[in-house]
Formats: C-alpha cells, sequence, structure tokens
C-alpha cells in the first residue's frame, strides 16, 4: 500500500493519509470488498488516481489468485494491476527479503556519483547499466531489503541532487564523482520539459447548504472524480454577468450573487493549471437541465454514472474528489459569502 501511495508523491504528503487507509482497509479482503468509490473517496487529495483503482484491482487480483495471501516472488507481483519492476522488487525484497536489486531516483544519483556512470538515469542504456550494477551490489546474505532502503535514504537524505553533503557520506571514499571534485555532473537527469499552462474557471453554485458537483467521465481526468464545474466558452475580460449567462445556458442554472473568489493552482504531469473560482447561489432550476445529460442525487445514494450532485461541504470526505475541487472547497470556507 505505501509503494502505490509513494509513486510521484512526497512522504509528507502520504503518512496521514496511509495511516487513514490503513484503519478503514486493515486487510487485503477488506480492500478487495470495498466499492471502488470508497477507495477512491479516501484517495482524494493524493491525486494519481488511476493508483487507487489499481490498488483496489490488486486485492483483488491477489484475494482470487493468491487466497489472500500477497506474493513474495517478483515475478508473480508484476502480474498484479498497477505493479512494476520498481514496486515489485521493493515488496519481494523489504517485505520478504527477496534478492532483488532496486532502482529509484535516489538509487541512481548514488551509484551514478560513485561509479560516474554518465547519461539520463531514467532511460536507454544508462538505465540499464545502473541496474546491472545495483543486481551485482545487492547482498546474497538476506538483506537486501535493507541494502535498498539504506542506499534510497543516503541518496533522499546525503547524496542530494544539489549541494551533496559529501562529508556525511559513509561512501565518500569509494565515490568516484568526489574524486573527481564534480558530485553534481552525475545522477541528473534529461532537461525537463517545460510546463504547459492553463487557465480554467470553476462555478460553485450553491443552493440550500449544497453545492453542485460534477462527476467525471470515465475517459476524463480524473476519472470517476468529482469537481466544481468548468465553465467554458468564457472570452477574456468577460463580465460576472456574462459567466452567469453561459451557465444558465450550459446548465440551466439562474445565478444570483456572482462573485469571484480568487484562483487555485494545481499541476498535473506537465500542466501547470490555474483555476479560477467564481461562487455564486442559484436562483430557480433546483438541477441542471436534462441537456446536460444530468439528473439530481438527493440524500447518501450512490452517484454511479450521475453527472451532478448536490453535495454539503461535510460530505466531501465521503466522496471521490479530485485535488482540485479540495482546494475550491478550502477557498470557499476561507472566504464565505457575505
Amino acid at each position: 500500500m505505501s509503494e502505490f501511495m509513494l509513486q510521484q508523491t512526497r512522504v509528507a504528503a502520504v503518512e496521514e493519509r496511509y495511516e487513514a487507509f490503513l484503519r478503514r482497509f486493515p486487510t487485503v479482503r477488506a480492500l478487495a470488498e470495498a466499492v471502488v468509490d470508497d477507495v477512491l473517496a479516501l484517495w482524494s487529495g493524493l491525486g494519481y488516481y488511476r493508483r487507487a483503482r489499481n490498488l483496489h484491482a490488486a486485492a483483488r487480483a491477489i484475494m482470487a489468485r493468491h487466497g489472500g495471501n500477497v506474493p513474495g516472488d517478483a515475478a508473480e507481483l508484476r502480474e498484479l494491476p498497477g505493479i512494476g519492476a520498481y514496486t515489485a522488487a521493493a515488496v519481494a525484497s523489504i517485505a520478504f527479503g527477496k534478492l532483488e536489486a532496486l532502482v529509484d531516483g535516489n538509487v541512481a544519483r548514488v551509484l551514478s556519483r560513485i561509479f560516474r556512470l554518465k547519461g539520463d538515469p531514467r532511460a536507454g542504456k544508462p538505465a540499464m547499466r545502473l541496474k546491472e550494477v545495483a543486481e551485482r551490489l545487492v547482498p546474497r546474505d538476506g538483506s537486501a531489503g535493507e541494502w535498498n532502503e539504506a542506499l534510497m535514504e543516503l541518496g533522499a537524505m546525503v547524496c542530494l541532487p544539489r549541494n551533496p553533503r559529501c562529508d556525511q557520506c559513509p561512501l565518500a571514499g569509494d565515490c568516484g564523482a568526489r574524486r573527481e571534485g564534480r558530485p553534481e555532473a552525475y545522477g541528473g537527469r534529461a532537461k525537463s520539459v517545460k510546463s504547459v499552462r492553463e487557465v480554467v474557471m470553476r462555478i460553485a453554485i450553491a443552493r440550500g447548504g449544497r453545492w453542485l458537483l460534477r462527476r467525471n467521465g470515465a475517459r476524463e481526468k480524473p476519472a470517476g472524480m468529482f469537481e466544481f464545474p468548468v465553465v467554458r466558452g468564457i472570452p477574456p475580460g468577460a463580465t460576472l454577468e456574462e459567466v452567469a449567462g453561459v451557465v444558465e445556458r450550459e446548465l440551466g442554472i439562474a445565478l444570483r450573487d456572482v462573485r469571484e473568489l480568487g484562483q487555485v493552482r494545481h499541476q498535473i504531469l506537465d500542466r501547470a493549471i490555474t483555476v479560477r473560482v467564481v461562487a455564486a447561489r442559484a436562483v430557480d432550476s433546483p438541477s441542471p437541465s436534462p441537456k446536460a445529460g444530468a439528473r439530481e442525487v438527493h440524500g447518501k445514494g450512490r452517484a454511479r454514472g450521475e453527472r451532478f450532485r448536490w453535495v454539503r461541504s461535510s460530505e466531501l470526505g465521503n466522496l471521490p474528489v479530485s485535488a482540485a475541487a479540495l482546494r475550491v472547497a478550502r477557498l470557499l470556507t476561507a472566504r464565505p459569502a457575505p
């Protein structure tokens, strides 16, 4: 579970959610028998929601193929949804003591500097060389897991991308890059792709103490997650009255007390997204129009397939809500309507 959560996510962001996840799903069976929406709801805010779906699918596969016991063999682990070579090696070595070498970004940096291996460690021949070196070094005495964790921690705490703490490194005497006097010349990645900047507008419509949320379709990202609706087709410099007109035309909801709250920002891979948040109250038309493919949902019924739902702020924790929607909700709380 921790390996799934830590994919592309900082440890500090995972720690609190990890404990809550274990309390809710303490066993493979509990996770496998859960409704995927409940898994997504608890994952809300971590991003990259495909990981949650894969984790749920992996739990079901473990129940079906392995009687609820997580396999200790890396090859069998790789057959599970969402588990690649790195995750399989990490679980097999750390949890089961199997002889498996793993190479993450931290390990790649440490080994690249010690052996002066040039090139982007993520792909091609440099990645293959690193894997070969890691496999030669992993100890054969049953301590592969401890070795792998030690290398990862060394890279995370000492052998830093910039300003490495060579004076604190237990391997400094064996480090070719340090002897050369250029540790930062090794273990770096190819020049990153420049982020594409986007600006979108989302509308937070209130009615009777509830907010209108829209659920993404299967082909939208993040799939199946609830978000505040996007307002499209707004020309630059449009007034709030024009925004209200677009919303009424698209959703069939007349608005009043329209105000712009501010902005929230988030990153999805190479997309740097700025969200302009507009808040308003619904006048009449209590639910989106049929042409929008919507129907209102009352009470605590599950929102399977519905596009829109009126939700109280207190209910957000029980729904699969995107990280962007949670940021918008925090802005609404910080700047309530007068």
